[in-house]
Parts: C-alpha cells; sequence; structure tokens
C-alpha cells in the first residue's frame, strides 16, 4: 500500500483531525453534563454513577460526533454519558450524599466496591472458567481460552481506551481494582502458550482497546507471533475507528501502525481487525472513511460488531444504516450482540424477542453481501449462543436458538429450544422447552426416584 497520501487534506476533514488526544474524564463531568442542559440534582446523580462505573471520552466525540442540541437524548451522548438512573436508585443516593459531604476518597471507593460487587463484574466464567494454565498449575495473567481455536490476550498497555461506552462488559478493567482486571505484559508466555497448544489457530488482542498503546508497543507484541507456524490470524477488537479515526490517518505513528499490519500480512497470517461501531453516527466522518482506507490498503480485513443497546441503537433502521454502510465501505458485518449479564445490563438490555424483531427487520433489508452478520448473540457461560427466531411447535411457543462458538465444540452448531418469553433479556433466563429437562450444555438433573417407589412397600 501507499503511506504517502496526505489524509489530513482529505475533503471535508473534521477539524479535529490533526488535534492532539485530549481526554476528559470525570472531574469535567459536571461542566459537561450541564453543557446538556442537565440540573444540579440530575449532575450530581451522574458524578455518583461515575463513582461507581468508569467514565473517559475525548475532544473527537465531544466535538464531532455529539449533537448537543439534541443532549442529552442524543444517542453518541448516551453511549458514552453516564445516565442518572443507569444503578438502583438507592445506590445512586447513597454515593451521591457522600459527595455532597465530601467524604474521604477512601470512604467513597469502599461504598463504590459493594456496588460494584454486586453488578458481575466478570460474567461467564471469565475469572475461573477461561484463565489457562501452566502445567495445570499456574494460571497465566491477562489470557483467556475458551474456545479451543482462539484466545484472548490483554496487554497491559492496553487496558484502557479513547472513550469508554456506557455499556461496556468490560467495565471492571477499568475502575482502577487490580482483582477486578485482566492484563498481562508477558507476550513470551503467550507464545509458549501457542507453541503448546497447537489447536489454537487464532489470536485476539482486547482490552480495552489494543489500538490506544503507540506502534512501538504494539509490535512488541505482535511480531513474536508471527513465528508461531500454527497460528493463523490475528486479531485486533477496537473501537478507535468509531472513537479516535486520527489514530490511523494524522497521529505521529499512523504510518508506522500501518506498516505492522502490512507486515502481518506478508508473513501469511490473517489480520483482522474487529471495529466496534455501535451507531450510524460513528461512520459519518470523512475521517472514518480514509482510516477504513488505509487500514484496508494493508491487506487488513475489517468485521464489525456492537451490541443491541436500548436506547441508543434498538431500532432496525438504524441496524441497516449502519450495515449498508459497512459494506459500501468495505467492511464485513460480522455481530449483532446481546447486552451481556453485568454492570447496568437491567438499563440497558433489550428482551430477546424484541432483538430478535429489530435483527429481523434489519437483516431482511439488505443484500447478501450485509448478511454475513450474526446475531442476536448471547456471549454467556456455555459459548455465543444465537437467537435463530421464534415459532409455534406442537402448539408450543418457542425460542429456536443453536451455538455459534461453543465451550464444548461438538455443541457448535447444535440446534435447541427454549419456552418464548416475552421478558427475558438474557440465556439464564431461559426455561427448556418440548418436554426437555435441561439444555445441551447442561448435565440432566437427577432422577426423581420417589415416583419409582411402590407405595405399598412406602
Amino acid at each position: 500500500m501507499s503511506l504517502t497520501h496526505d489524509a489530513a487534506s482529505a475533503p471535508s476533514t473534521p477539524p479535529s483531525a490533526g488535534r492532539r488526544f485530549r481526554a476528559y474524564t470525570s472531574k469535567h463531568l459536571d461542566e459537561l453534563t450541564a453543557r446538556a442542559g442537565l440540573g444540579s440534582d440530575e449532575r450530581l446523580a451522574v458524578r455518583a454513577v461515575a463513582t461507581v462505573l468508569p467514565f473517559r471520552v475525548n475532544s473527537y466525540v465531544i466535538d464531532e460526533l455529539i449533537d448537543w442540541d439534541s443532549a442529552p437524548d442524543d444517542p453518541m451522548y448516551r453511549l458514552v454519558f453516564p445516565q442518572p438512573d443507569m444503578l438502583p436508585e438507592a445506590d445512586v443516593s447513597r454515593i451521591a450524599d457522600l459527595l455532597r459531604q465530601d467524604a474521604p476518597r477512601k470512604e467513597l471507593n469502599r461504598v463504590a466496591n459493594e456496588i460494584r460487587a454486586k453488578l458481575n463484574p466478570h460474567p461467564a466464567g471469565q475469572m475461573d472458567l477461561n484463565v489457562p494454565k501452566i502445567g495445570g498449575q499456574d494460571p497465566l495473567e491477562g489470557m483467556q481460552h475458551k474456545y479451543d481455536e482462539t484466545v484472548l490476550f490483554f496487554p497491559k498497555q492496553g487496558q484502557t481506551c479513547h472513550a469508554y461506552c456506557t455499556y461496556c462488559f468490560r467495565w471492571a478493567q477499568f475502575v482502577g481494582e487490580p482483582d477486578l482486571k485482566f492484563a498481562s505484559g508477558e507476550v513470551d508466555h503467550l507464545v509458549r502458550y501457542l507453541k503448546d497448544n497447537p489447536q489454537v489457530t487464532s489470536v485476539l488482542f482486547t482490552g480495552g482497546d489494543p489500538m490506544i498503546m503507540g506502534e512501538g508497543v504494539i509490535s512488541r507484541y505482535v511480531e513474536p507471533l508471527l513465528e508461531v507456524e500454527s497460528l493463523e490470524s490475528i486479531r485486533i477488537g477496537t473501537k478507535a475507528l468509531g472513537y479516535w479515526p486520527q489514530r490511523f490517518v494524522t497521529d505521529p505513528d499512523a504510518d508506522d501502525t500501518l506498516r505492522l499490519f502490512e507486515r502481518v500480512v506478508e508473513s501469511g497470517k490473517n489480520l483482522a481487525f474487529m471495529a466496534h461501531f455501535s451507531h450510524p453516527a460513528e461512520l459519518e466522518s470523512d475521517l472514518v472513511a480514509e482510516a477504513v482506507r488505509r487500514i484496508r490498503g494493508t491487506g487488513a480485513v475489517i468485521r464489525t460488531q456492537a451490541p443491541l443497546i436500548r436506547t441508543i441503537n434498538d431500532d432496525p433502521a438504524v441496524w441497516e444504516h449502519m450495515w449498508r454502510t459497512q459494506v459500501r465501505m468495505g467492511m464485513v458485518p460480522y455481530y449483532m450482540f446481546v447486552e451481556r449479564d453485568t454492570g447496568p445490563q437491567d438499563y440497558f438490555a433489550v428482551p430477546l424477542a424484541r432483538a430478535y424483531e429489530i435483527f429481523q427487520g434489519a437483516y431482511k433489508n439488505v443484500s447478501g453481501l450485509a448478511r454475513t452478520v450474526r446475531g442476536p448473540s448471547m456471549s454467556a457461560t456455555p459459548g455465543k449462543v444465537c437467537v435463530d427466531g421464534v415459532t409455534e411447535i406442537a402448539g408450543e411457543k418457542v425460542f429456536m436458538l443453536h451455538l455459534i462458538q461453543a465451550r464444548d465444540a461438538d455443541l457448535v452448531g447444535k440446534p435447541f429450544f427454549a419456552k418464548y418469553d416475552e421478558k427475558a433479556a438474557w440465556l439464564f433466563d431461559l426455561e427448556p422447552a418440548l418436554g426437555a429437562t435441561h439444555f445441551p450444555y447442561e448435565s440432566a438433573p437427577p432422577a426423581d426416584v420417589s415416583s419409582l417407589v411402590d407405595p405399598a412397600r412406602a
């Protein structure tokens, strides 16, 4: 690819294209929420929520993505700014009272940690079921190995983001509590594990956001993997295209980063850029289009994914628009996720029945090139469970489901059924249907031996 194109001179490039990155944190919240028209009590409630859950945004999101005339109802505003009612009212009031009293930071942290503990900070067995071990004994920090062929790696310098999404299921990475955080700087441990486990063909760098790291740091993690023969693909999970596209266009190390991508592809491995786009507004900037063009020019494939989030993108027209735009830009729609059972799930979750309606409503209106997308998909303990539809069998209304991925590989692709429940928002809200006593990934319940006892001998 050519790296001589002057991206900053592209037509209609946002004024922020050449600016250096500036982050806004909780200390800026009062000023920013006042700009959104919130009163003093609402601003205090937002600060209370941000004491428990992380908040971070940047100048590009503030200046280019949020429609401040529509705030606080603007989807992009809701995507990054905590909402006063994201947590139970009693918890918000408790923290707000401490803030009014200028309570010591130690006391605020103590109460915040109590509230965090109730929010299922590490769902789907991430801390106990997914962490690989050397010789079955010593856990490898900063790694997860849930599916046979894929390992997740959390580089320690990449455990933050250009901005935080309010719905983020990895919120526990960002609250400053070491016991809740996955991170590793030991790429040699990763390489050794891959060589000892040749069934692993793909590594996903995740976080946080790996693209928060400079090229020199990323290279130290990526380049050793190019010598692992059994590895077929390297994935990078990132929101940078939506939140800081300058990373690939005008940042000082943008060209060097793209050359690293080229080296991955030239090594014979697939480089999959897993881009998170939550709303069409993130795709509108010419700066994003230029960043996409440059990344694709390295030979990398950009796949897109996002969760379905109430009040932000719970409309089939939004997803249809996103998928059509992504295909036009040369990206591959990949996943519509269901909001996970962690953090403020009750606030953002969309019931599964409605989630399927939204997916189907968008899916039916796009071409086959966009029908690469899969969903609605739940990343649950047994695997990625897809809702395939709602139907009636033998007089019983049921959800049709299957496992796209599974902890037990023999279950991949296996269909199963759950009783229809219009309020169910997660896998564990469902019950087996059609006379089944358990789902395929569950053990059969013990037999009720009481029914086998002869009453005459009881």
